[in-house]
């Protein structure tokens, strides 16, 4: 059962554990080593719209940042099996995104909010919208009439998602994201002051230079390569789809208390 009301770090740090958000995830060993080997063998469906050159080309340098801000096992000889997200990193980055979501209240700024992974963190970033909207900021209104080769860019619940089939689309393309700008720039409109998103929706905002953060799962290691560079501004180590939407409420809490936007 979710966490009632706003729990502490301790109990965040649990319920992430319980929930397996973080601790041992779901994602394996083998996934993770694959993923960063296709990033560091040029494979840009594994960049997330960010452009890595060659900088990143050797596996072992991916997975010592991985180590480092994400928590997986730092053994390159470790090959299979479970893999982890340290518990304690997720915290101290969402506590990184209060502090640049307060930043934004303060300023009244314009905040984009994208996901493609809306059978998981929608609702997470449907609740920061509403939070932002009541402190002063301006929620961007994506224009009408976006699409994509996999489909069209729509907006629910303030939160900009691929929609294929009349399904929401599960998608790592920065495709979408740069739609959008598109289609702001061509408007006439002003280009979002923050980027709240994951998977190519964050990289490509951040890569096009717009202040981006987010949410990467262990096996997603473009956008931790991006903050190490500080191309994002803050990205949150977690498993991106847990069984139940409902296991992220606490968290989300959390990051809202943290930013002075949980209206208590």
């Amino acid at each position: 059962m979710p966490i009632p009301g706003t729990p502490s770090r301790a109990e965040l740090v649990e319920h992430l554990v319980r929930t397996r958000i973080a601790g041992d995830v779901a994602t394996p060993r083998e996934n993770n080593l694959s993923h960063y080997r296709e990033l560091a063998n040029g494979n840009r469906h594994y960049w997330l719209g960010l452009e890595l050159g060659d900088r990143w080309n050797d596996e072992q340098d991916v997975l010592a940042v991985m180590a480092e801000r994400v928590g997986v096992n730092d053994d390159p000889g470790y090959r299979y099996g479970q893999d982890t997200i340290d518990p304690d990193l997720t915290v101290d980055a969402l506590e990184r995104m209060a502090a640049r979501l307060r930043k934004a209240a303060e300023g009244g700024q314009r905040v984009l909010f994208a996901t493609g992974h809306p059978g998981g963190l929608l609702q997470v970033h449907h609740e920061t919208a509403r939070a932002l909207r009541a402190a002063g900021c301006e929620i961007v209104v994506i224009p009408d009439g976006l699409q994509t080769e996999e489909g069209y860019v729509m907006q629910f619940a303030d939160v900009a998602v691929l929609e294929h089939g009349a399904t929401l689309w599960h998608t790592h393309s920065p495709e979408p994201m740069r739609a959008i700008l598109r289609g702001l720039e061509g408007a006439g409109r002003p280009l979002p002051d923050l980027v709240v998103a994951d998977h190519g929706w964050a990289g490509c905002a951040g890569q096009l230079g717009i202040d981006s953060v987010g949410y990467a799962d262990s096996n997603d290691p473009a956008l931790f390569l991006g903050e190490s560079e500080g191309t994002l501004q803050v990205v949150v180590p977690l498993d991106d789809h847990v069984v139940s939407p409902r296991h992220y409420d606490p968290m989300s809490a959390y990051l809202l208390e943290q930013a002075g936007l949980s209206g208590e």
